[in-house]
């Protein structure tokens, strides 16, 4: 059992980020692994230092603590880079320069061969990556990728959606599509891509996360097989959720464990208000 809990520091840690972290803790701790933290920074414009400390203060405060110092995704750009290169030498990535007004106004009217689902529709596909400026995302073929891994599948632990689950080529083209694996402008790796390269780098054997990311395993598979990279297994705990049933944000302020520290309360009171009723291993 080697396993990570891998925060944005763009906001405030909330219950459902304590019970994500708390889950994947003693996890590790109950089978004598490994718990690693990764904070995931590539968003520039919102990640900051203060929320970065904060959520190491909070995280302390809960009595988790990683096995190894942590790592940020921003100090990881080569091993992106050389993923990307891998990926193009495969002829299967693209530049696009359609601004999310162009792709809503392709989808509104969709032409022959057009994705009508939601999916990028395909406009720039066409480009090659030599013609690839600083204006561009870098788009991954997602059909051409299928094509060549043929069959995949991955294993879920968790209790949600426990067994083998084959991935489903028409089901991934028709609600994930070309996905951005480089974001434009600031050239640095998007989400899938660098998840999947920084999971295989650490070693990760299983991965502990929201149900809200089981959808997203099917085309992270497609990427692991085609960078050779070892397949983990998957366990996606349920959410924490407000009210009103809609999953816990950022800007849940009023969840954030900040604030419940400072209205006295202690760390067993916030694994209670997280459905947590026995003490976590420590």
């Amino acid at each position: 059992m080697r396993t990570r809990f891998a925060p944005s520091p763009t906001g405030l840690l909330h219950l459902g980020h304590a019970f994500s972290a708390i889950t994947t803790h003693d996890l590790a701790r109950a089978q004598n692994g490994t718990f690693l933290i990764r904070i995931e920074d590539l968003d520039p414009a919102r990640c900051k230092p203060e929320f970065e400390g904060a959520i190491f203060e909070d995280l302390a405060w809960l009595g988790i603590t990683p096995d190894e110092p942590p790592v940020r995704q921003s100090d990881r750009q080569a091993l992106y880079a050389h993923a990307l290169n891998t990926l193009a030498d495969l002829d299967l990535l693209y530049p696009c320069r359609c601004t999310r007004g162009d792709i809503q106004a392709a989808l509104a009217a969709p032409q022959e061969g057009v994705a009508p689902h939601g999916t990028y529709p395909g406009t720039c596909r066409h480009r090659k990556m030599a013609d690839a400026g600083r204006a561009d995302a870098i788009r991954f073929n997602l059909e051409k990728a299928l094509d060549r891994v043929g069959t995949l599948s991955f294993t879920e632990i968790g209790p949600l959606h426990p067994g083998i689950h084959t991935i489903d080529p028409e089901h991934l083209l028709k609600h994930e599509g070309d996905v951005v694996l480089q974001r434009r402008d600031t050239g640095l790796a998007a989400y899938h891509l660098a998840v999947v390269v920084d999971d295989a780098a650490q070693g990760i054997a299983h991965v502990v996360r929201g149900a809200d990311l089981f959808e997203a395993t099917q085309i992270q598979r497609v990427l692991q097989a085609l960078l050779d990279l070892p397949e983990p297994q998957y366990l996606h705990h349920t959410l924490i959720r407000d009210d009103s049933g809609k999953r816990l944000a950022k800007r849940d302020d009023a969840r954030a464990i900040r604030r419940y520290r400072a209205d006295g309360m202690s760390p067993a009171d916030v694994l209670n208000l997280c459905g947590v009723t026995e003490k976590p291993v420590r």
